[in-house]
C-alpha cells in the first residue's frame, strides 16, 4: 500500500517507525510546520519530521489543508491510505475523501471516551483502571468515525501521563499495523460509537494544575500523576510556587487543616488533605530542578507549614 502518514510529536514516532518498517510503502509524511522553540526562539522542527528526514521521506508542511492548491498537492500524491496520529491540523472532506482507503486515525484512549486532545491526561484525573488505543476511520467529526480495532491496557496506580504516553505510543504502533493487514485482507468490521457513551478530553490549561488541599488525597495523586511531565502539579508555600513532580498516597485519618504539612523527613512531606494524607516525594523551586525531598529538606524547613 501507498500510504501518506500524519502526526507531528513524540506520541506519532513509533507509528511512522512501523510502518516504515512494514511491506507498506510511506510514500510522504505531513506533519507541522517548524516553530520558534527555547530560548533563542529558534526553528524546532516536529519529531515526525526529524523521523521522516532520517528514512528520506518527503515532507509536507502546510498550514492549512483547506486551500485548493493544498488539496490538489495531496490528491496527486495518488495514495491509498492516510494514517493520522495526533496530526494538529483539521482534515476537510476534500482530504479525508483523496486516499482510496480513507484515513485511518490512531487515539489514545477507547472510544466513545475521551474524545478529544488530552485523553491520556483525562483518563488518570478520572481515575479510570483502563485505557488503550483505537483505530478509527475518520470522519468530519471530532473522533467521532467508525471503530475499526482496539488494544487495551491498564492505568496502573503508579502511572503518570509520561509513562502512559510512551505505553500507548507503541501500543498504537502494533494497533496501526494490524489494522491495515486486516483492512487489506478484508477482515476489519467498522462499529459505531454510541453517543451516549461520549466524553470529552479538552486540552490542558496551566491552571489545572494548582493543587486544592480541599480535594481528597487520591484525587490530588491523580492530578499529580496526569500533568506528570506537563504542567506540573502546584501549590504554595510562603511566597514560592512550589512545583509536585512525585508523590504518594498515605492511609492516615487526620483532622488537620487541608494543606497543614504534618511531618517531613526523607520519606516524604505529608500534607493533610479532605481525606487521608498526600506525600510529596519529588518537588521543584522557582529556578531550581526537580529535586528528591531528602535533598530539599537538608536546606529547607517545612514542617507544621501551610501550603496553598
Amino acid at each position: 500500500m501507498k500510504i501518506v502518514f500524519a502526526g507531528t510529536p513524540e506520541f506519532s514516532v513509533a507509528a511512522l517507525e512501523a510502518l516504515v518498517a512494514s511491506t507498506h510503502d510511506v510514500i510522504a509524511v505531513y506533519t507541522q510546520p517548524d516553530r520558534p522553540s527555547g530560548r533563542g526562539r529558534k526553528l524546532q522542527s516536529s519529531p515526525v519530521k526529524e523521523c521522516a528526514l532520517v528514512h528520506q521521506i518527503p515532507v509536507y508542511q502546510p498550514l492549512s489543508l483547506r486551500d485548493a492548491d493544498a488539496q490538489q498537492e495531496f490528491a496527486d500524491l495518488g495514495a491509498d491510505l492516510m494514517v493520522v496520529v495526533a496530526y494538529g491540523l483539521i482534515l476537510p472532506a476534500a482530504i479525508l475523501d483523496s486516499p482510496r482507503l480513507g484515513c485511518l486515525n490512531i487515539h489514545a484512549s477507547l472510544l466513545p471516551r475521551w474524545r478529544g486532545a488530552a485523553p491520556i491526561q483525562r483518563a488518570i484525573l478520572a481515575g479510570d483502571r483502563n485505557t488503550g488505543i483505537t483505530i478509527m476511520q475518520m470522519d468530519e467529526g471530532l473522533d467521532t468515525g467508525d471503530m475499526l480495532l482496539k488494544l487495551e491496557c491498564e492505568i496502573t496506580k503508579l502511572d503518570t501521563a509520561g509513562s502512559l504516553h510512551d505505553r500507548l505510543s507503541g501500543l498504537g504502533a502494533r494497533a496501526i499495523i494490524d489494522a491495515i493487514d486486516q483492512l487489506e485482507s478484508g477482515q476489519l468490521q467498522p462499529q459505531a460509537q454510541d453517543e451516549q457513551l461520549a466524553c470529552y478530553a479538552a486540552k490542558l490549561d496551566k491552571a489545572e494544575a494548582q493543587l486544592d488541599w480541599h480535594k481528597t488525597a487520591a484525587e490530588l495523586d491523580r492530578q499529580v500523576r496526569a500533568f506528570n511531565p506537563w504542567p506540573v502539579a502546584q501549590t504554595h508555600w510562603h511566597d514560592k510556587v512550589l512545583r509536585v513532580w512525585e508523590c504518594a498516597l498515605v492511609e492516615q485519618a487526620t483532622q488537620l487543616q487541608p494543606g497543614k504539612v504534618v511531618h517531613a523527613d526523607r520519606q516524604g512531606i505529608d500534607v493533610a488533605t479532605a481525606s487521608g494524607l498526600l506525600r510529596l516525594k519529588k518537588i521543584q523551586l522557582p529556578g531550581g530542578k526537580p529535586m528528591s525531598v531528602d535533598a530539599f529538606l537538608n536546606a529547607h524547613d517545612i514542617d507544621g507549614d501551610m501550603l496553598g
